[in-house]
């Protein structure tokens, strides 16, 4: 198999570091603010949440929306790129559970 063709290896280049999986997880249930990613990531720091939002924003995967109000508050969600991860996700779950 050619590596540079590998949609797996391209696939893993993109969501298998470290907590990406796990944020693209957490928007598959909707909107999420910076904030309640961070409570929902437990030990993950707000730096490398940030920098992970970056790279999935970067990648076409999520979107940022800036709330200019006070207090200034962002939001995040999954773009059609990222929505369709979500069979990846839920079958990822789905083997999880079943291999306890």
């Amino acid at each position: 198999m050619n590596n540079e063709s590998c949609g797996v290896e391209n696939t893993v280049k993109i969501i298998g570091k470290k907590w990406t999986i796990l944020i693209i997880r957490d928007l598959c249930e909707g909107k999420k603010r910076f904030g309640e990613l961070l409570r929902s990531l437990e030990g993950i720091s707000p730096r490398t949440l940030s920098f992970r939002l970056t790279q999935l924003e970067r990648e076409g995967i999520i979107r940022r929306k800036v709330f200019k109000e006070i207090p200034l508050h962002t939001e995040y969600s999954l773009t059609p790129k990222g929505e369709s991860l979500r069979d990846i996700i839920i079958k990822m779950q789905r083997w999880g559970e079943t291999k306890k």
